[in-house]
C-alpha cells in the first residue's frame, strides 16, 4: 500500500481544496449546471480508472438530477439521445482535457463546445475537467479504497 498523497502532504492537500473551491465558484459563476459539472467528473473519472472518484461523483451526479440510466450509458454517450447539447459539449471537454494529447477530432469537438457554451461556461468545464484530473490523479496514486455502500448508499461497516 503506498501512502495516501493527501496526508502525507497535507499543505499540497489543502491546496488542492482550495483549487477545487475556486473552480467550483468558477463553475458557478461561468453558468455551469451542477448536473454539467457532475457530467464531467464522472465521464473523467472513468477514463482515468479512478474507482474512488467514480464512487463519489456517481452518487454526487445522482444527487444534482443525472439519471442513473444517463450515468449507465455515459461511455456511450455519443450514441444515445439522453443527453442535451449542452451535455454533450461538456462531455467533449471532459475527454479532450482528460485524453492528451489533442488531437484534430477533440480540437473541433472543443471548438464546437466554446461556440455553444460560450466563454465563460466553456472555460469553467475546462477548469472542472483540469480539477478532477488533478484528483483522480492523486486518489489513484494513492490507491485510495472504495468502501462497500448498501442499496440506500450507507456505508456497510
Amino acid at each position: 500500500m503506498r501512502p495516501y498523497l493527501d496526508k502525507t502532504s497535507p499543505a499540497a492537500w489543502q491546496a488542492s481544496v482550495a483549487l477545487s473551491t475556486a473552480v467550483r465558484a468558477a463553475a458557478a459563476d461561468g453558468g455551469l449546471a451542477a448536473q454539467e459539472s457532475e457530467l464531467i467528473k464522472v465521464r473523467a473519472s472513468q477514463l482515468n480508472g479512478c474507482a474512488f472518484c467514480l464512487d463519489l461523483h456517481s452518487r454526487e451526479a445522482r444527487q444534482a438530477g443525472i439519471t442513473q440510466q444517463q450515468l449507465d450509458l455515459l461511455p456511450a454517450w455519443r450514441e444515445t439521445a439522453l443527453f442535451g447539447e449542452r451535455e454533450k459539449a461538456v462531455l467533449a471537454v471532459a475527454e479532450a482535457a482528460t485524453v492528451l494529447p489533442v488531437d484534430e477530432e477533440r480540437s473541433a469537438d472543443l471548438e464546437s463546445a466554446r461556440a455553444l457554451l460560450g466563454d465563460e461556461a466553456f472555460s469553467a468545464a475546462e477548469w472542472v475537467a483540469v480539477a478532477i484530473n488533478l484528483f483522480n490523479r492523486i486518489s489513484i496514486l494513492s490507491q485510495h479504497p472504495v468502501r462497500p455502500r448498501d442499496g440506500a448508499g450507507a456505508l456497510i461497516r
